[in-house]
């Protein structure tokens, strides 16, 4: 009778949780864990270790499914972290196994090995295990995988000596169910119903956690109902309202004063998924100004750190649905004015670039954005309507995640365009994410605004009093170069009248396609 390893039976485990899909880059202390790799798992391979989590991030939260990530040792560890900060903040269920050393070496410190492996990726992880023993491997993963996938989501440690694969096991397999989401305390809910009845001009501000549920249906139902004028929460990493909706009011800024102002009319505030609130800058205090404020959140950390309010602890959806159930109804506000579209010049403004997207953007598309010093004009010209997982950016301010967070929701998701809008800055951290976007052959168009500099850098440097400020000047960069040497068909657009062609020949594109636009230089106010 064949021997069971710990590695069957790590995999008898990974098949009964949908974890046949697995991102990596490999090294030596994980070829034991992908040695006589099965026909029915799949091995992403990225050339980077920050490429590997940002692909597996775009993946878990297109798909709304976690996934596996296998990074090397303490060195591939250390490259992926920036990202793994990402998905902390994304609250993208990552379950991240890196291999360690041989036990029988760890003693002397050896080549490749991670002193204090599970102390490394904190705080960025939910949890964070080395198992004591090799027969304890699959139990940690199952306990990874019920921490990475109950609420709030978010990515897991378990680093695995390479000798564990290989020891034999009898130990049964540890799979159950997931953990559902939980419901708000009555009492509580009772007083929120109560507050919504009673307001004259209520506002709900979405954040990125109602769809992280795929909530946004309930929550439009909600905002009719009650007749509520809809915010985006500042700084939102996806989309939780339809922004061509007549009930959506706009984008909230990170920033104290414009934040309380952009709510001062309203009587009551309701912030689902999202703090109360993320900020950028500072430019002074001020306070929110409604009588009331109501918090419902499935994170006891955001609630405990608000500053105001009364906190629901409870997972966005169920919320909702307790609510749409509840409350009474009232009359919608008066919809707002949409800006109109900008003229076509030469150098291409940004707001004429999103504009020109917008027209063309294939319906049911993905956007992924990483344009940081274009954001406003993102969302003054080119509306997010779908209304599962249309749009996907990055929660933590760490560059480099849209370009792999492209790829990997194309891999999620290949029945829907992907579309990725980046900046010429943040696409450099992870551009070898071109070449796995390649190899697959995903239906990925990758657009990118260059404006030659860190523009956001500048812009906000330049507004605190900042004069001569060194590293923000780029330029020289060949795109198309580049993703033509990785397997990528090309474009150049450097006149605005060629914008709405070459997207329109591009977009079609069954394999990756990438759009070099030069984008006007001068920089702009961010908030």
């Amino acid at each position: 009778m064949a021997t069971r390893t710990v590695r069957d039976a790590t995999r008898e485990l990974l098949r009964e949780l949908g974890l046949t899909t697995v991102f990596g880059n490999p090294g030596t202390t994980e070829i034991a864990f992908l040695t006589d790799w099965p026909d029915d798992f799949t091995y992403v391979l990225a050339l980077q270790e920050a490429s590997v989590v940002a692909m597996a991030d775009g993946y878990a939260r297109a798909s709304r499914r976690p996934v596996l990530v296998n990074l090397h040792s303490a060195g591939g560890v250390g490259h992926a972290l920036g990202h793994v900060f990402t998905a902390y903040r994304n609250n993208a269920p990552l379950i991240i196994v890196a291999g360690q050393q041989t036990r029988s070496l760890l003693p002397d410190e050896p080549f490749l090995g991670a002193v204090d492996a599970t102390s490394f990726p904190k705080p960025y992880v939910k949890w964070s295990c080395e198992p004591a023993r090799a027969e304890d491997v699959p139990a940690a993963l199952a306990r990874a995988y019920h921490m990475a996938t109950q609420a709030p989501m978010g990515p897991v440690f378990v680093s695995v000596p390479v000798d564990d694969w290989d020891v034999e096991t009898d130990k049964p397999i540890p799979s159950r169910p997931r953990i559902p989401g939980f419901a708000p305390d009555p009492a509580t809910l009772d007083e929120l119903v109560s507050a919504l009845d009673a307001a004259e001009r209520p506002a709900i501000v979405v954040g990125p956690g109602v769809d992280d549920e795929g909530a946004v249906p309930d929550v439009v139902e909600l905002a009719e109902r009650v007749g509520a004028g809809v915010w985006a929460s500042p700084m939102s990493s996806r989309c939780s309202f339809p922004e061509d909706h007549p009930q959506f009011f706009g984008f909230l800024q990170p920033e104290r004063q414009m934040l309380a102002s952009a709510l001062t009319d309203h009587d009551l505030v309701v912030v689902i998924g999202a703090p109360a609130f993320t900020y950028h800058v500072y430019r002074g205090e001020s306070e929110i100004s409604p009588p009331k404020l109501f918090l419902v959140s499935d994170d006891d950390q955001i609630l405990a750190r608000a500053a105001v309010g009364t906190g629901i602890r409870s997972t966005p959806k169920l919320a909702i649905r307790a609510l749409v159930e509840r409350a009474a109804a009232h009359e919608a506000p008066k919809a707002r004015a949409r800006m109109e579209k900008p003229a076509a010049a030469t150098p291409i403004s940004p707001d004429f670039a999103y504009a020109t997207i917008a027209e063309v953007l294939p319906d049911n598309a993905i956007v992924v954005e990483e344009a940081p010093s274009h954001r406003n004009e993102l969302h003054d010209h080119l509306p997010i309507t779908s209304t599962d997982a249309g749009f996907l950016a990055v929660a933590s301010g760490t560059l480099g995640y849209g370009l792999p967070a492209a790829v990997g929701a194309a891999m999620a998701r290949p029945d829907r365009k992907v579309v990725a809008i980046l900046g010429d800055g943040s696409s450099m951290y992870c551009i070898q994410a071109l070449w796995t976007a390649a190899q697959h052959n995903l239906p990925v168009t990758f657009v990118i605004f260059d404006n030659s500099q860190y523009a956001a850098v500048r812009i906000l440097g330049e507004a605190a009093g900042g004069e001569k400020v060194p590293g923000v000047d780029l330029g020289g960069i060949d795109f198309p170069a580049l993703a033509g040497s990785m397997g990528l068909r090309t474009s150049v657009v450097e006149r605005a009248e060629d914008l709405k062609p070459t997207l329109e020949a591009a977009l079609p594109d069954e394999g990756p396609h990438l759009v070099h636009v030069r984008i006007d230089p001068n920089p702009r106010k961010l908030y």
